[in-house]
């Protein structure tokens, strides 16, 4: 076998894989044997079928196989040893070449590779960003108390609407004139007043059991087409409705916030480990501290991710090749789709290959233990929105490793990992200027 390599600028390569019938004879025949002993053909005794006999009915497609199996390992192979850093994968030449498949053929073969730029994007203390130091506010913390004791709370039906119950009810969509309208939206349904806007919860408040709003500006009061759908049960596909509505209350509900003794405590933190108002307060006060802090976190990756983008909006890339690697990936992308994505495309990867020279010039390791514990992280958090009761360690254990089994989580989580490792690593090399910020302050900086 001979494989060569000719270089097409400097991002682009064609590999030329020539193989000869001494190359691939052996398997062939070894394959032809080895289905002979499998067949099951009528008129033979399993496992006498004459190797003849099923070289001449399959034949070609086990050499077919065979020289795509040494393909494959002879590319991958060839790669490997000469250190090529590709982008995507290698793509078959098309050309007029056709082969008769006869088990004496000299076949040639032709790859082009995506070849990755070389990166020489430094990160020093000359490099600044801001780092916040989020200040949270009794507001945001007494809004947290609240949603965990309602989260743990009992519904009850009161007799008068306030802010934060939820109407069940009858929505009527109306004319112009106030009359009903033919063929128009009729729905019964639920309204929780905290995603209704501000002017229009006024008109709310206060009714009661089989009061009517004879004229609801719904559409004005959600301001939101995909909570508006939910509302009125649309089908996928159907308008959304313009007009006014007639609102009819058929029942109030409220979640009323758990007590706070020591059963809410027990259920939220395990058996007495919190014993006072006081200490459950800290305990809230401490983890919204935690959650302010991964908001900062966040911000500043994002921040950096974005500051790496403007430094590596030079590097080159085999534009034309990724684009075809793309489309041979992913059978069902449009060109439309293609043009429209491939910028954040690009810039991701750069930015990626940028992360994996950091990771390899400071042997930043990436050990298994902390894959394994990141997706356990990240299973709690989902088991967590379902189900109040959290999972034992043990429990937590198995999914993860059941999770990482699937190729497409471990390699989703290895590049979290990854990520996170280059973060911290980038954070003790620029300059983050520290900035204090009150809670509602930071949240406008992430509209």
């Amino acid at each position: 076998m001979n494989i060569t390599q000719e270089k097409i600028g400097d991002l682009n390569a064609i590999v030329t894989v020539k193989i000869s019938p001494e190359d691939y004879q052996a398997k062939v025949e070894k394959a032809i044997k080895d289905q002979a002993k499998k067949a099951k053909l009528p008129g033979f005794r399993p496992g006498m079928v004459p190797p003849a006999h099923i070289k001449k009915m399959y034949g070609k497609s086990i050499l077919v196989d065979e020289i795509n199996n040494l393909l494959s390992e002879s590319v991958n192979n060839y790669i490997q040893e000469n250190n090529l850093q590709i982008l995507g994968q290698p793509l078959p030449k098309e050309d007029d070449t056709a082969f008769k498949w006869d088990f004496n053929d000299e076949f040639v073969f032709n790859y082009e590779l995506g070849l990755a730029p070389e990166i020489n994007i430094e990160f020093n203390s000359k490099d600044k960003l801001v780092s916040y130091d989020i200040k949270v506010d009794d507001e945001t913390l007494n809004s947290r108390i609240k949603n965990i004791r309602r989260s743990y709370g009992k519904m009850t039906n009161p007799e008068v609407v306030e802010a934060g119950d939820v109407i069940f009810g009858d929505l009527v969509e109306l004319n112009d004139d106030g009359s009903e309208k033919e063929g128009g939206v009729k729905t019964t349904t639920s309204l929780r007043l905290e995603i209704v806007e501000d002017k229009a919860q006024k008109k709310l408040i206060g009714l009661k059991k089989d009061d009517v709003v004879e004229s609801f500006d719904l559409v004005k009061a959600i301001n939101d087409d995909e909570q508006l759908r939910r509302i009125l049960k649309l089908e996928e596909g159907t308008e959304s409705p313009k007009g006014k509505f007639k609102l009819t209350v058929k029942n109030v509900n409220r979640l009323e916030e758990a007590d706070l003794n020591q059963e809410f405590y027990d259920k939220l933190f395990g058996a007495d480990a919190v014993k006072t108002e006081e200490e459950f307060k800290a305990k809230i006060a401490e983890e919204v501290g935690a959650m302010v802090a991964q908001d900062a976190d966040r911000k500043l990756a994002a921040d950096l991710y974005q500051y790496g983008s403007e430094k590596t909006a030079k590097i080159a890339l085999p534009d034309e090749f990724l684009k075809r690697w793309l489309k041979v990936v992913n059978k069902e992308l449009s060109d439309e789709e293609l043009d429209k994505g491939y910028e954040d495309f690009a810039k991701n990867l750069k930015w990626t290959l940028v992360e994996n020279k950091i990771v390899k010039d400071n042997n930043l390791e990436i050990k298994y233990e902390e894959v394994l514990e990141t997706a356990k992280q990240r299973l709690d958090a989902q088991f967590r929105m379902y189900s109040p009761q959290a999972l034992t360690e043990e429990q937590l254990n198995q999914y993860a490793v059941q999770f990482l089994q699937e190729k497409e989580n471990a390699n989703r989580i290895f590049d979290e990992v990854r990520a996170q490792k280059v973060f911290d690593y980038l954070k003790n090399v620029i300059t983050l200027d520290k900035k204090e910020i009150d809670y509602t302050k930071f949240q406008d900086l992430e509209k």
